[in-house]
């Protein structure tokens, strides 16, 4: 499991493109035939990805958590932005086919994923927290989802978001988790911006075309810098900085939040006449 130190707020306006890089963004995951795990130092964020083939692939503690298994003391929501596959908790079988989500509780020893073809592997994503609390494993579908359409096609951010592990869905610790869908020929995300102090989050854009990418804004309003992202990349976005982005084509992407709060609504607002 790699680390990753995200750099504050006071270091972020004297960084390279590259140290904005290092820093913010963590690609090299969704390998076929593996786990990969990172071990961000905000908020002791884990995210990861699984892509079985032929074998299962079974999550193991890294010896970094000084656990004696993964969920000793945390969370999981996944997200399969793959073909249909499983995830096995203890011996019990979670069929998601994609877009569908799996939320695993604390104190969860044994876990491990397949795929139903290995020609159309499933590709979990894994957004992990800290948990101080138990709840059960719950499966959320694109039926049990909830959604908030926003936007218009006049200002290109007509979207869809679905919220998967949240107050008034599957219910966890600290993670809150969804993803948003842009409608054809709509390429803006998250705007007008906001900043939340109280959580960290992270995102992971996917479902967008190899030669295409996203141009990701962060920072604080009053000094935005940009990244170019491109598919199954993810941003991680502290709570001072803006999370917003404008794509060459459309695409969907997956948020998670772990923090003080679950409160989905609370947010900053920033007027986009006072970025700069």
């Amino acid at each position: 499991m790699r680390l990753i130190q995200v750099a504050d707020a006071v270091r972020y306006p004297r960084m390279t493109t590259e140290e904005l890089r290092a820093a913010f963004l963590v690609d090299g995951l969704f390998n076929p035939g593996q786990i990969d795990l990172a071990y961000i130092d905000l908020d002791r964020t884990v995210v990861g990805s699984a892509v079985p083939l032929a074998s299962p692939l079974t999550l193991e503690t890294d010896p970094d958590l000084r656990a004696n298994y993964f969920t000793e003391r945390r969370e999981i929501g996944i997200l399969n932005i793959g073909g249909r596959g499983a995830i096995h908790v203890n011996g019990q079988a979670h069929v998601l086919a994609q877009r569908e989500a799996l939320y695993i509780g604390r104190g969860n020893e044994h876990i491990s994923f397949s795929s139903n073809d290995a020609a159309n592997p499933a590709e979990f994503y894994l957004l992990s927290y800290p948990a101080h609390a138990v709840y059960p494993v719950a499966k959320v579908d694109a039926a049990s989802a909830g959604s908030t359409v926003l936007g218009s096609p006049e200002t290109a951010n007509h979207r869809t978001i679905r919220r998967l592990i949240h107050l008034e869905g599957a219910r966890s610790c600290q993670l809150v988790m969804g993803f948003t869908e842009l409608s054809p020929g709509s390429v803006w995300n998250t705007m007008p911006p906001h900043t939340h102090m109280r959580r960290s989050e992270v995102y992971l854009y996917f479902d967008l075309p190899a030669n295409e990418r996203v141009v990701h804004l962060m920072g604080p309003a009053h000094e935005t810098r940009h990244l170019v992202v491109a598919n199954k990349q993810l941003i991680i976005s502290p709570g001072w900085s803006i999370h917003a982005g404008v794509g060459t084509a459309s695409y969907t992407f997956c948020w998670g939040m772990g923090g003080e709060n679950q409160v989905y609504s609370d947010m900053d607002p920033l007027a986009i006449a006072d970025l700069l």
